[in-house]
Parts: structure tokens; sequence; C-alpha cells
């Protein structure tokens, strides 16, 4: 890693340090990347912060500085949020915990501040794509209030915070809980999440139709949808995954005469990207995949690719309810891929129920249901790339969906 650029935004002890970092994998060798750090910087060492915030010192003109992560530091955090909203009168701000790949604040419980760590030359897909939705009075996204800009970078975001029930992972984590403690099929149970799965189905749909209106569709490219999904392929390593028999899989779309058609998409659409609030879904976090390149995300892509994230994404949440038991004994596993089956029959039962998305999907059923199946081999493959990274101990989870997709696809041999 190396420093490309210093600006110092709060001069004072303790300052303010907007810092660009340089990083290339293969030891120098790879394509650099780009993230933006804030730095906190004082006169004495920040010992009531957590020792992971705690970066060391150094010597500078001024005498020795402690530098430790400026949002972690409420007083800081609040300057950052000014500098990004000057009007803002802000008076508390704490951090959203979890693993994400970007930092996250809620300022006076009323507004979110979203800090991207990775900078690209252009557009934020999650800035772009909220805004142009927001233009044509799409009302299911939280529009931005405010970007931090500095050239063509989106840098940082201000949104409202919206009040919900909670995220849709969540939901369903709690509907399958309850089937797991009362051993009863999903249908029998208070929490049963059916009713929530059908209406995230049309809401998706309909979210599909507002992106065809608002950034525009054209005819799909089964060549580059193939391309951008083998890139993706081989830039895992995992000696587990049979790379060639899925690129084999991929590479059938070139020759595919009904695909639909392209728009902009979520990119990266699962259940904890959606929140409940009152009577309808809201989705969020339109960055696409981390792991991709931003010119890939930004590309246009079939609408069954949200779909497939969707689909994996139920299964991923009956697989992450099983793990919490330990465990669990074959009635369970019974009952999650019930669950799993039910819900997600409900979701795509909703997505169908929305006329005016057909007109951007494959025209022929079979076609529909093959494409999926590619997207859903896709996203599976994401899986396991960010497992490798983040949680290695459970990457075999995805490894062992790719193998089952790829048996199926065996079994059927169908061609998009």
């Amino acid at each position: 890693m190396s420093v490309r650029r210093v600006d110092t935004l709060r001069d004072d002890w303790p300052s303010l340090l907007w810092v660009i970092a340089e990083v290339r994998g293969d030891g120098g060798a790879g394509r650099p990347q780009w993230y933006q750090l804030l730095l906190g910087a004082d006169d004495q060492d920040p010992v009531e912060l957590p020792p992971v915030c705690r970066l060391g010192s150094m010597p500078t003109p001024r005498g020795r500085a402690w530098l430790f992560d400026a949002l972690s530091d409420e007083e800081l955090a609040l300057d950052f949020a000014r500098v990004v909203e000057p009007e803002g009168t802000f008076a508390s701000v704490r951090a959203i915990g979890g693993v994400h790949s970007n930092s996250s604040l809620v300022i006076d419980e009323s507004w979110v501040l979203k800090v991207y760590r990775r900078v690209s030359d252009g557009p934020n897909p999650d800035v772009e794509i909220t805004e142009a939705l927001g233009a044509i009075g799409y009302g299911n996204v939280s529009v931005p209030v405010k970007v931090w800009r500095r050239g063509r970078a989106d840098l940082a975001v201000l949104r409202r915070l919206e009040r919900s029930r909670g995220e849709g992972s969540e939901l369903a984590l709690d509907s399958l809980r309850e089937v797991f403690n009362l051993r009863r099929a999903p249908r029998d149970c208070r929490l049963d999440f059916v009713g929530d799965a059908e209406e995230l189905g049309a809401e998706v749909a309909r979210l599909h139709v507002a992106l065809a209106e608002a950034l525009g569709a054209e005819p799909a490219d089964g060549d580059a949808w193939a391309d951008d999904m083998a890139a993706q392929l081989h830039r895992i390593t995992h000696g587990q995954l049979d790379t060639a028999r899925i690129e084999q899989v991929y590479r059938r779309l070139g020759s595919a005469d009904d695909l639909g058609m392209a728009i902009r998409v979520h990119g990266d659409l699962r259940l904890a990207k959606a929140l409940r609030v009152r009577r309808s879904w809201m989705l969020f976090d339109f960055e696409g995949e981390p792991a991709r390149l931003l010119a890939e995300r930004r590309r246009r892509s079939s609408p069954l690719r949200d779909v497939a994230g969707m689909t994996r994404s139920f299964h991923q949440v009956a697989t992450a309810a099983l793990a919490e038991l330990g465990s669990p004994d074959e009635e369970l596993r019974l009952l999650a891929d019930a669950w799993a089956e039910r819900n997600l029959n409900a979701f795509l039962s909703g997505y169908a129920s929305i006329d005016e998305v057909h007109r951007l999907l494959p025209e022929d059923r079979a076609s529909r249901d093959a494409l999926l199946s590619v997207f859903e081999l896709d996203a599976a493959v994401h899986e396991v790339a960010h497992e490798i990274v983040h949680h290695p101990e459970v990457a075999d989870r995805p490894t062992r969906a790719v193998q089952r997709l790829l048996e199926e696809d065996e079994g059927t041999g169908p061609t998009p």
C-alpha cells in the first residue's frame, strides 16, 4: 500500500485527514485499487478508543501525532458529517455495526451517512441509480440528500434514516427460528414469511420496471454477460471450483437467442438488502458486488440476475439458521428446505404478478428458467469469493451450492 494524497479537513488537534491509498495485489504487480481513509491525528494517545481503531504514532512538524480511525471518534465523525453537509447542525453519532464493505454512521437518529471505502473514477452505482429512480418518482429507495464528491468520484452520501421492522434477512431468520422451535410446517407458524416474500417479489419487479424507465433498456448481449462472469470467475482462487465447467455454462449465453432485455440492476440483491417498511419493502445498497470492477457493475444485465440473487438468498438464510443449531437433525433440515421452497415460490409468484416486467424477460418459459439457472450459478460463485475473504471457515457452503447447480445443469442440459 502507498499513500497517494493527504488533505487536511480540520487543522486543530485532533486533526481530520482525508487520505487516498493505492493498493496493488500480486506483490505489487496487480491492478491498482484506490481506497479513501479518514484519519484522526492528535497530540495525545487516544487510549479511550478500541485498539483496532488506533494506528500508532509518527513525527510531524507540530510534534508527535497519534493516528486513529476518525469515524470512531464522535467529535471528528460529526466534523466529517458537516463536511458532507455544511448546513447540518448535527449533535450525535453512532456507528452501524456488522461486517460491511463501507462505513455507515447514524447521525442524530435521523440520517445515515455512508462513506465509500473503495474509490473509483466515476459515479458510484449506489448514488447514480438511486438518484435516477428518485427523479422518476419511484418511492421505495432512499434518495441521496447530499453527496460528497471530489472530481468524478462519489465519496460519501447522506440519506434519511428509514424506520423499519428490520431487514429481510432478520425477519426471515425469525421465521425460521419459530419453525425450528415449534417443529411445525412454516404455514402453521405465526411468523410465516410467505406474505412478506410475495410482496418482496412484486416490489423487485416494480424496481426493474422503474430501472428500465429511469436508465434505459437495450437488447441483451449474451457474449458480454458471459465475459463478465468469466472474468470474475478467474479472479477467484479456490481449488475446488471446476472453473472450466463453470465457464462452459456461462459461454452458452453467447449462442442463446432469447435472453430478454438488458437494464441496470441492483447487482447484489438479497434479503439483507431489503427493509420492511410499513406495508411495503424498501431496497437499498445499489453498489453491486464489491469484488467486481466498477465498469462491470455499471453495465446493463438481465433482471433475472437480481432474481437469482434472491433465489440464493432464501437458501443462504435457511443454511445460516441451521448452522445456529450446531447439529440439526433430519426433521429440522427438512423443515428448513420446506421453508426455503415455500418462500422462494412466493417470491417468484409475486415477481411474476407485475405484468410490465415480463417485457424485460425472455419470452419462452424454458429460456427464462435456463437463464435464471446461469445467474444462480454466477451468484453462488460470488458467494464463494466473498466467503474465502471474509469467512473462510464456511466457504464450503457456497462451494457445495456451485457443485449442486452444475450437477443439476448436467441433468437437464438446457440452453438459454
